[in-house]
């Protein structure tokens, strides 16, 4: 087999892991690919180098390809969705001084109630500023439509703004935000330096929230298909092995190294295994599935979950509904996932799109081959999100 050499960019983050392990653990050579990681600082730049043929594939912000889709981001070419890489992984945290005030309101801090957080937000001097890695991302639409579903007002009682992850800490140092939305370990790192303390993982606004992707070119990915192929076939089955606990420790050592994450173990490890530190005094917290790499249902690229990002967009910025959904739809590539992964004996789903929001327990489903679970998947207030009838 000849080998295909690909640049794949990610941001030091534990939900890059799926690009990291291919490499580490030899899949992607197996797969006869010379894979190059290349480390980015922001979201902006990863998008360009992705945009621009620097890289030809990238870890990527879910809404990233969709917001391309529909043609919101001038000079960049069309992106294509081809697998969820990771899903949640996310924490919201307040400063020093918010915790300080939250304390004296009594606030428990029992990283498990959406809506009790937010209620005690409401009572914080606003309007808020938080910070999220990039404004088209899983962090602003899960803050913004967490917040505005339970009263609070954008630009009123809150406000968002772009922060990369690397620097989220100091930006709390300096006073410029009073509460975040990151992926770890910067959430941790944040507690550890700064302070403040950590309110909720992103997993109790959307259980099964599709946050990072692997992206392509449109076009490369048309020019190129054995090469995507390959490369799809690699991640999986990195992912694959990461949905094994007994390599946490492994996978924590891998992601800790100075190319990667450059942080301690310890740090990464407090992902995989759900148990966060909250604050400067040491209390944790369990969370189970904090973050997932594999699953039944997943890296999947569901349609409905594309299309409930897309109709979170619109409705931000103004736009026809239908047109965004319609648009983000395609960005998500389940027909390339079928095509490039059916020969490795994968259940696949029967259909692309399924009502999200609807199993508060993992389910049996009906899928190609072997039994297709879907695993929980519950928005904080409830509700369900079918595409063609959309929320109910």
């Amino acid at each position: 087999m000849s080998h295909i050499s690909i640049s794949a960019g990610f941001i030091p983050l534990v939900d890059a892991a799926p690009l990291i392990i291919a490499k580490e653990m030899g899949f992607a050579e197996e797969e006869g690919l010379k894979l190059e990681l290349r480390s980015a600082p922001s979201w902006s730049t990863l998008r360009d180098m992705l945009a621009f043929g620097q890289i030809q594939a990238a870890q990527m912000l879910s809404p990233v390809p969709i917001a391309a889709s529909m043609g919101l981001m001038n000079g960049i070419p069309p992106l294509s969705a081809v697998m969820v890489m990771s899903v949640n992984g996310t924490v919201f945290g307040v400063s020093p001084k918010m915790s300080e005030l939250l304390h004296e309101q009594g606030f428990g801090f029992d990283f498990k109630d959406a809506q009790a957080a937010a209620a005690a937000l409401a009572q914080l001097p606003r309007p808020l500023r938080i910070g999220v890695p990039f404004a088209l991302s899983m962090h602003y639409e899960l803050i913004a439509f967490w917040l505005s579903s339970c009263g609070l007002v954008e630009g009123e009682d809150f406000t968002i703004s772009a922060v990369p992850p690397p620097l989220m800490a100091q930006a709390v140092r300096n006073g410029d935000l009073d509460a975040y939305c990151v992926g770890e370990p910067w959430g941790s790192v944040t507690v550890d330096t700064v302070g403040g303390a950590l309110l909720l993982p992103g997993s109790e606004i959307w259980s099964a929230a599709p946050e990072k992707v692997l992206a392509l070119r449109q076009d490369w990915a048309e020019e190129n298909p054995e090469a995507v192929a390959r490369l799809m076939r690699a991640v999986w089955r990195a992912c694959d092995w990461l949905g094994d606990e007994g390599r946490r420790m492994m996978a924590s050592e891998l992601l800790s190294a100075k190319g990667y994450l450059d942080v301690g173990p310890d740090l990464i490890d407090r992902s995989f295994t759900g148990r966060l530190t909250i604050n400067e005094s040491g209390d944790t917290r369990q969370i189970d599935n904090f973050v997932r790499f594999h699953g039944s249902d997943s890296p999947f690229p569901w349609k409905s979950q594309a299309a409930w990002i897309g109709e979170r967009i619109s409705q931000r910025l103004g736009l026809d509904t239908d047109t965004a959904m319609s648009a983000a739809q395609e960005a998500f590539r389940s027909d390339w996932y079928r095509e490039n992964l059916s020969e490795m004996g994968i259940s696949m789903p029967r259909s692309s799109s399924k009502l999200e929001g609807a199993t508060p327990e993992p389910v049996e489903a009906s899928g190609t081959g072997s039994s297709l679970i879907l695993e929980r998947n519950v928005f904080f207030d409830g509700k369900k999100y079918d595409p063609a009838g959309k929320s109910a």
